[in-house]
């Protein structure tokens, strides 16, 4: 029996949006933005601050920072004080979460390396989701973002993405036998619900 659905993505091609109305086909709980909020409460910091360094390596000039504050004597004894909040810590803690949402069953997980920390398990499903730049890019572009700066953030968060799971998973993104379907959202969202239910069918009676 299917218990779990991570989600690893493209930037841009809608996955969230996808995530939600499966989550709301299914009635299980969406652990997108949710799971942002819960390292946060676990890490005593505001979500922005998890935003801004989930999925991402930390920049060079924080990790000079982080090496001086753990191998220094100032450095240590500061460091409790300051609440030092690095991608580290913060995989540390998805990582909890994301097993803890999983052993609890019907949820359907947004990122976070999900896919990659429930490898294996007989009762997960794993999505990929892509798009075509061009579309990619309209969808920022429909939700707000000016069109130069849609651009650029298709070009350059999925490179950091990349570098996060090199880094944590020795894994080059988006390592595709780790996934049971890749599906291209230009297809529609809800023809894309409906393929992932189609093939959670077809999984669990494999398994009976």
């Amino acid at each position: 029996m299917i218990r779990t659905i991570t989600f690893e993505r493209e930037y841009g091609s809608g996955a969230g949006d996808i995530a939600r109305r499966l989550s709301e086909r299914l009635g299980w709980k969406l652990w997108d933005s949710a799971l942002t909020h819960a390292v946060a409460r676990e890490m005593d910091c505001s979500s922005r601050t998890v935003e801004e360094r989930e999925e991402r390596k930390d920049p060079l000039t924080y990790r000079l920072f982080r090496a001086f504050m753990r191998g220094s004597f100032e450095g240590s004894l500061n460091a409790p004080r300051l609440n030092v909040v690095d991608a580290d810590c913060i995989r540390q803690a998805s990582q909890r979460l994301v097993l803890s949402a999983a052993e609890e069953g019907n949820a359907v997980i947004v990122g976070r390396g999900s896919a990659y920390h429930l490898y294996g398990r007989r009762d997960a499903l794993h999505i990929f989701i892509y798009a075509t730049f061009d579309e990619k890019v309209r969808r920022l572009v429909r939700a707000g973002k000016r069109e130069k700066e849609a651009i650029e953030l298709v070009e350059t968060v999925d490179s950091d993405r990349s570098e996060y799971i090199k880094k944590y998973f020795d894994l080059e993104w988006p390592a595709r036998h780790y996934f049971h379907l890749m599906i291209n959202s230009t297809m529609g969202e809800e023809s894309v619900v409906e393929t992932i239910l189609h093939s959670k069918s077809i999984l669990e009676k494999r398994a009976e």
